[in-house]
């Protein structure tokens, strides 16, 4: 089953208000007729950075399956955890230091191995953990 990322105000605010910004500065910079040739690489930076915050921002989704387990895409960023290695998940908190493929605040934290962290921020966490403990009933779920 898949689950699309939840989109935070506060997240969009500042993944989408620097893309426009920077979209801007660099228009004006071409209309202006300011803009040199060895100002087309930083066009090509700018462009770059502004495709890889809305890949991160649109491409941020989660997938449970009984085969590959739990597999999260982050933009260029993904992989997957066997639902086994899964030992507890944390609900409404936000892990502010460490991955994070998640668009928005209040997700899930969820803790596989010894001392590893997730934090991943599906549309709805109840629905999420319904699924998952469908997977592995063994799953401790924290509050």
């Amino acid at each position: 089953m898949k689950f699309d990322s939840k989109k935070d105000i506060l997240f969009s605010v500042i993944i989408l208000g620097i893309s426009i910004f920077l979209t801007g500065i660099m228009v004006l910079e071409i209309v202006s007729g300011k803009m040199e040739t060895a100002g087309y690489w930083s066009l090509v930076l700018v462009f770059s950075v502004v495709g890889l915050l809305l890949w991160l921002y649109f491409g941020t989704n989660y997938e449970l399956s009984k085969t590959d387990g739990l597999i999260y895409r982050s933009g260029p960023f993904n992989g997957k955890i066997n639902t086994d290695r899964i030992t507890e998940i944390i609900k409404g908190k936000t892990l502010w230091v460490g991955f994070r493929p998640a668009t928005a605040r209040k997700g899930l934290i969820i803790k596989y191995d010894n001392y590893n962290e997730l934090y991943i921020s599906p549309k709805t966490n109840e629905t999420f953990i319904t699924k998952i403990l469908e997977l592995n009933s063994g799953i401790k779920i924290s509050e």
